[in-house]
């Protein structure tokens, strides 16, 4: 369904990377056109388990979820039914790029306001025959499946591992996998996200042995806030290293890394990897010729 071998570990080169420092780009967003990044890792194990036990799988997501983009192609791939719940009523008139696609793709999409979409037991109670995987896949399917990103490649070697969090699935799944001499190092992309802490430590296995933090200041405004200078920054990086992000996770990820290099956070000799989590799809939102990629 997927080609692993289109994954490649890329040594990442910039005029600010001091040459104390070794950094390396895991490109998950080179998986798959559609499910990229690591969507395909939190879908992997929800998709067998609806095959084996229901008739589709139901899930949840906003107006540019990447997450309902990815499931509806997964879901499509694996020849089963699919149901996004789509925040906001009012989408249903007027659908974006990624809603649009997941429709295509053969996904049934139900709008609902946003006070039924927080109270989802009752969508269980609707469906009952489908597997309800959270917003952004996160459960312990989706978590098992990211465990799997560092296998991809060698990674031991590496000292430090960043990567983006939305629903902390991801984070949990590096977590429970890095070895015992590397730090996990999470950067949340929602403002005010302590709650995350919790999320992720529901996730983990107890035998994990890798230290982990989360970093909160790299949020840049919040969820789907973009400013000028993150714009720039993505730009920039793009004209030195031909490397592509995203609005929402990546780019903040990176520009963190670009901020925290600058102010020498990481030990001389580290070894730092980065996780591109994909979502490219998501610079849709943005006008022509915002981005040079």
């Amino acid at each position: 369904m997927t080609d692993l071998s289109n994954i490649t570990l890329d040594t990442l080169k910039a005029g600010w990377i001091s040459p104390h420092l070794h950094a390396a780009v895991l490109r998950l967003d080179k998986l798959h056109p559609e499910v990229s990044g690591n969507k395909w890792f939190k879908l992997k194990y929800n998709i067998s388990i609806a095959r084996e036990n229901n008739k589709g799988i139901l899930t949840f997501g906003g107006a540019y979820s990447n997450h309902i983009a990815a499931t509806a192609m997964a879901c499509k791939l694996a020849n089963i039914p699919c149901i996004g719940i789509i925040r906001g009523e009012e989408l249903e008139q007027n659908l974006n790029h990624t809603l649009k696609l997941a429709k295509d793709n053969g996904m049934q999409l139900r709008f609902t306001d946003r006070n039924s979409y927080r109270n989802k037991t009752s969508f269980a109670t609707q469906y009952p025959d489908y597997l309800i995987v959270p917003e952004g896949g996160h459960n312990a399917a989706g978590a098992k499946g990211c465990e799997e990103i560092l296998t991809i490649h060698p990674t031991n070697d590496y000292s430090h591992i960043l990567c983006a969090a939305g629903t902390g699935t991801t984070l949990a799944g590096l977590i429970n996998s890095a070895a015992p001499h590397q730090k996990v190092i999470g950067i949340p992309v929602l403002k005010g996200a302590t709650f995350l802490e919790q999320e992720v430590a529901a996730l983990l296995s107890p035998d994990h042995r890798a230290e982990w933090e989360l970093l909160y200041q790299f949020h840049g405004g919040g969820y789907g806030k973009s400013s000028r200078e993150l714009i720039n920054f993505m730009n920039s990086l793009y004209q030195e290293t031909l490397l592509p992000t995203d609005i929402i996770y990546t780019g903040k990820m990176l520009m963190a890394f670009h901020q925290l290099s600058l102010q020498s956070w990481f030990p001389a000799g580290s070894r730092v990897l980065m996780i591109h989590t994909g979502g490219l799809q998501g610079n849709l939102s943005l006008a022509p010729n915002v981005l040079l990629f």
